[in-house]
């Protein structure tokens, strides 16, 4: 298997991570298990709804407390405040972006892991991220979205 590739992430996305795994291991999967075994001793298994049930919730718990083990395992916490060069768009920084219609639009670039459509907080390696890495004030950006090319204009660069 190929080692993960780097996952920047902020430190309170690894703690939101670390919370998530934590919170499988030593909540749910218990619970499950317990379901489970009381499920295992009523006798027949092919048509007892809470024995299947539980195994088939217990495999996807298992799934996803190894993929949060790999994520965890490649995460490197990046502090975007020590950042030293401020004047331009990389990991952590919250852009005010203008597109040809002058409609404005604040966005902070976080890790993938971490990303939230709703709250403005887009993936590291999503598209329009991408395209603004190194950008400064001033600086007009295309993104290709899959619903043409669209054109950004950095009008404010900040890190928290």
């Amino acid at each position: 298997m190929p080692a993960p590739a780097s996952n920047p992430i902020t430190a309170e996305g690894l703690a939101a991570l670390k919370a998530r795994y934590d919170h499988l291991l030593g909540t749910e999967r218990p619970a499950i298990c317990e379901i489970v075994s009381w499920a295992a001793g009523n006798g027949d298994r092919s048509e007892n709804g809470d024995y299947l049930y539980g195994r088939k919730r217990m495999r996807e718990i298992d799934r996803e407390l190894a993929h949060l083990a790999r994520r965890m395992k490649a995460a490197r916490v990046v502090d975007p405040s020590a950042r030293p060069d401020r004047s331009r768009v990389f990991f952590g920084a919250t852009v005010t972006l203008a597109d040809e219609d002058d409609v404005q639009r604040t966005l902070t670039l976080v890790g993938d892991d971490e990303q939230d459509a709703g709250a403005s907080r887009i993936g590291w390696s999503s598209p329009l991220a991408r395209a603004l890495r190194g950008a400064a004030v001033g600086d007009l950006r295309t993104v290709r979205l899959p619903g043409g090319e669209k054109e950004w204009e950095v009008i404010g660069i900040a890190y928290a």
